[in-house]
């Protein structure tokens, strides 16, 4: 632990986020490091690492690297006692290149990032619904994954089977498929056996396909009323479904009002294109940063309104009599999609009858 004796009226701070250990350091109004030093990942820890901040005077913030998973208790730790606490990105290739990289340049990077409001964002608070949320997406999303997977698996296991055992299953549907797979029981003290192999392997397939469905059933009864619950007017508009809606969400966050404006929830997801003009040259390009799960939900929404809303087609019909590629309409598109998406979650956030937080 390293630290200069003076105290200065205002302080700011940063840190390095890691699973067991904190690693945290102060600098001043100046810009000038104060002190750094190492805290475990504990109440006890945290309570000791805000203590030892503001041993050097007013603590006005603090910028914390990774508040969405290491940092995620110390971030809702310093919100509860006060503390504004930005989400500091990680430091620019340039930069490391030039001063190197270990936990203490880390910490001291975000203190100065902090300090000078750059590369960091206000933090999502992550304490309420749609905090609950996220965690039942991504629970969903790694089902799917491993339904998804378990299939193709089945798939070719049953390519390869003995040829007495495609026949069994030949020309049925894929559930048809799963359920007569299923409910083989092979014997299980013969696994040397081809056939009796292939029969086991199979069914534990197939059960566990099954297994997957009343998981991903279970979690969209849990998922779809609390986004009814959080955006029902986003709900109401065209293409919007449950988990485009859910996505968008999580993207904002339980704090919306931390995104000031449409532009910026644009560029957020990826949407906002981004100036590419070169001399007598005016030309934009696609935006290929921001929230990649969020563009690909306003993706679906585009794809979904192309398709069904008369409005939709009318404008696709018209853009594209002026020479544009779809690709550059599908662009547009999203855009009006993330605009519409804004305000209409801003709206039921401030609705006065909206519920809270959950207990």
């Amino acid at each position: 632990m390293t630290s200069i004796p003076l105290i200065s009226p205002v302080v700011i701070g940063g840190v390095d986020t890691h699973k067991d250990l904190h690693v945290a350091a102060v600098v001043d109004a100046d810009d000038r490091v104060l002190g750094t030093a190492s805290f475990p990942t504990t109440r006890a820890g945290y309570r000791t690492l805000l203590a030892w901040m503001r041993g050097f005077g007013h603590l006005e913030r603090v910028g914390v690297e990774g508040t969405g998973s290491y940092g995620a208790g110390l971030h809702r730790y310093l919100t509860g006692q006060g503390i504004e606490v930005w989400e500091v990105a990680r430091p620019d290739r340039s930069d490391r290149r030039r001063r190197g990289k270990n936990d203490v340049i880390d910490a001291q990077n975000a203190a100065h990032a902090a300090r000078a409001g750059r590369r960091v964002v206000t933090a999502k608070t992550r304490d309420g619904m749609v905090e609950a949320l996220r965690m039942l997406r991504a629970t969903r999303t790694a089902a799917v994954a491993a339904h998804r997977e378990a299939l193709q698996v089945l798939d070719a296991q049953i390519i390869a089977a003995p040829a007495e055992l495609r026949d069994q299953v030949r020309g049925l549907t894929r559930m048809q498929l799963v359920r007569a797979l299923a409910s083989w029981r092979p014997e299980p003290s013969a696994p040397a056996r081809l056939e009796n192999a292939a029969r086991m392997a199979l069914g534990s397939l197939a059960r566990r396909i099954m297994h997957l469905d009343d998981e991903l059933a279970e979690l969209d009864e849990l998922i779809a009323p609390l986004v009814r619950e959080i955006a029902p007017s986003l709900l109401q508009a065209p293409g919007f479904g449950i988990h485009t809606t859910a996505q968008l969400l999580v993207t904002m966050g339980d704090n919306p009002e931390r995104i000031a404006s449409e532009p910026r929830f644009a560029k957020l997801c990826g949407v906002a294109p981004l100036d590419a003009s070169s001399g007598k040259h005016e030309r934009h390009r696609l935006n290929r940063g921001g929230d990649r799960a969020a563009n690909s939900a306003l993706y679906i929404v585009t794809l979904t309104r192309m398709r069904h809303d008369e409005r939709t087609r009318d404008y696709v019909q018209r853009r594209t009599s002026e020479g544009k590629t779809k690709s550059e309409i599908i662009r547009c598109l999203k855009r009006y999609a993330a605009r519409e998406a804004y305000y209409l979650i801003k709206h039921d956030h401030d609705h006065p009858d909206r519920i809270g937080t959950p207990a």
